[in-house]
């Protein structure tokens, strides 16, 4: 077989991990549908629109030719925003070969099924969804292009499959370990989008830090609730795809979500902060997908409840902190059981 690997699509992320996999494997083909961002790729390797005053390497061939980009690679790499995942894969499903290596690295869920990704994937390729391996952790694609010591997790059922795209995409910038809990690692990687959010709320208003370190600690606690409810492993909220992504996208200037919440915490509407971001933010599907989750498990998920109400029902940011803040007093680990907490400590 060759050494090509395909990645689809060319946005900020799908980039960045071009340039990582560019570094290991001579022929990445990154593909995309807009045929101007495919020729800026290939005669000025930039992605000015996502990744501005970055140059990429040359080993990367852009391509709006979905059978060009995946016939002959090794391993496809889909990076498509969750709306566009089950489109694409689509588009896949007439190029895909059973040998080659699907990873995806989406973080979101199908709004109007509530479907995790590798599910996606799985129904339109036809595969079974523990062949597919999750790429998550905390990685910001600007931080990753310009190769910064960088660390991720890889997740699958399929320990082999997991290794392979460890072997994938490991090298010196860019360290990858393995797990088995798909389904922990991609609740993880899609609703700390939610918390980040909040966590830009919160400092739009000008909160601080002590509301925001208050706001990421209660958000992996109901993350880790929906998680194990689902049936993951409570250890993996702890780990890169937990906290570790939670914090860093919850942090940061690079987070979309974090923007797009710190704009709405200063008063901007929703369709102005959209407008004005130009990029897809994940957080705002996650957060229809995972009220209606958590209605659907009886699961509390508090934070999720409030943002959805800001987001969707007009409530505004200074309400639904105040909400948060009158709720009936509270055991810190009552909302953890016993099961769990045998779980943590074995």
């Amino acid at each position: 077989m060759s050494d090509k690997v395909a990645v689809l699509v060319a946005g900020s992320w799908g980039t960045a991990l071009a340039s990582v996999l560019a570094a290991n494997h001579p022929e990445i083909y990154l593909w995309t549908r807009n045929q101007a961002q495919a020729d800026e790729i290939n005669t000025a390797h930039t992605n000015e629109h996502y990744l501005p005053g970055v140059f990429l390497p040359k080993g990367i061939i852009a391509t709006t030719n979905m059978e060009e980009a995946v016939t002959d690679a090794k391993a496809v790499v889909i990076v498509a925003p969750s709306s566009a995942m089950r489109q694409v894969t689509r588009s896949l499903k007439a190029y895909w070969k059973e040998d080659m290596l699907c990873v995806h690295a989406t973080k979101g869920f199908e709004t109007e099924t509530m479907k995790r990704m590798s599910t996606v994937i799985a129904e339109e390729l036809g595969c079974e969804e523990g062949r597919i391996v999750v790429l998550s952790g905390p990685s910001h694609a600007e931080e990753v292009v310009r190769h910064c010591p960088t660390t991720v997790v890889v997740a699958s059922l399929d320990e082999n499959a997991a290794k392979q795209a460890q072997d994938l995409f490991m090298n010196n910038d860019f360290r990858v370990y393995t797990n088995r809990d798909m389904v922990g690692v991609e609740l993880a990687g899609a609703l700390k989008n939610i918390i980040a959010l909040g966590a830009g709320m919160s400092d739009g208003i000008g909160y601080g830090d002590n509301a925001k370190a208050a706001l990421i600690t209660r958000g992996i606690a109901e993350i880790s609730r929906v998680g194990v409810e689902l049936g993951a492993n409570p250890l993996t909220f702890a780990g890169l795809a937990g906290i570790g992504d939670l914090v860093v996208t919850a942090t940061s200037k690079h987070s979309r979500n974090w923007r797009a919440g710190s704009m709405l915490g200063q008063g901007k509407p929703l369709d102005e902060v959209l407008e004005s971001m130009g990029m897809v933010v994940e957080g705002i599907r996650t957060t229809q997908a995972a009220y209606a989750i958590s209605a659907k498990l009886g699961v509390q998920m508090p934070i999720t409840d409030q943002i959805y109400h800001v987001l969707f029902l007009g409530r505004s940011p200074r309400e639904a902190v105040e909400a948060l803040m009158g709720r009936d007093p509270k055991a810190e680990l009552e909302s953890i059981s016993q099961e769990t907490w045998e779980q943590w400590h074995t």
